[in-house]
């Protein structure tokens, strides 16, 4: 097992499961269908990172893992939802986040990077389980 991962890991769950039920029921009287939508996109996309990072960390001995798998899923997730989260709600707060409209797509290719990465890395194990 390895700590660091199975914390992060649970960590991005349990905020998932926060602010999924905050969307469904603080904020769906406060935003727009496609605002909630959005925001749900999010949280999905932190429950997925959320629940590979758990799942890497519970088999840390059997899967050699480098430190850019974790760097990238932690770094690509808070990029992608969080930018997810503000912009979603920026209508309903009054601060203008457009701004972050391209850190999405940064977050999602720093996923799609880190899921290249890790499908590399066990097609060189040499282990057999």
């Amino acid at each position: 097992m390895d700590k660091k991962y199975t914390i992060l890991g649970a960590i991005f769950i349990c905020t998932s499961v926060i602010l999924g039920a905050f969307g469904a029921h603080g904020l769906r009287n406060i935003l727009t269908f496609a605002e909630i939508g959005s925001f749900e996109v999010g949280v999905r996309y932190q429950i997925y990172h959320g629940i590979a990072l758990l799942i890497l960390g519970l088999n840390a001995k059997k899967v050699s893992l480098n430190s850019f798998i974790i760097l990238g899923f932690s770094t690509g997730t808070v990029l992608f939802s969080g930018s997810i989260y503000l912009l979603s709600v920026d209508r309903a707060i009054g601060i203008d986040c457009s701004f972050l409209g391209p850190v999405t797509p940064i977050g999602g290719g720093t996923l799609i990077t880190t899921w290249i990465l890790l499908i590399i890395q066990f097609a060189r194990s040499n282990e057999k389980h």
